[in-house]
């Protein structure tokens, strides 16, 4: 089945989670996972489908289905670095940024979940 891109549920409801955490969550809960981790998780489902999408539109995929696994995997390990490891390090990025390794985390378990969503989601709609 094609790729839903911006219209991809997990894509729609990372989307929603995110402004809720942003515009609710975040004034109302002090520190915590909400504070901390909650848009680390969601940085996989909400940012690859832009990717791949522009990607699409750049005819730079071969294909138009779910994202592949290095699709998902190659923005996961170039944020980790980008964002925990090298901005950190740099005083003209580092304002108000901290790496935190546990954020890495966070990542990873957003990008398998999208993994698994993906895989599962459009096969289940192709076989249907």
């Amino acid at each position: 089945m094609r790729f839903l891109y911006l219209r991809d549920p997990l894509f729609l409801t990372a989307l929603v989670l995110f402004l809720v955490n942003r515009w609710l969550l975040k004034p109302l809960v002090v520190g915590g996972f909400v504070h901390n981790h909650f848009n680390d998780l969601l940085c996989l489902p909400l940012f690859v489908p832009i990717v791949v999408l522009i990607a699409h539109v750049c005819r730079a995929r071969p294909h138009n289905g779910p994202p592949e696994l290095y699709e998902i995997m190659l923005p996961l390990f170039v944020w980790s670095i980008q964002y925990e490891i090298l901005f950190p390090q740099f005083a003209y990025t580092s304002k108000g940024v901290t790496g935190d390794p546990l954020d890495i985390l966070w990542y990873s378990i957003g990008a398998g979940i999208s993994a698994l969503w993906w895989r599962f989601y459009y096969r289940r709609q192709t076989a249907g």
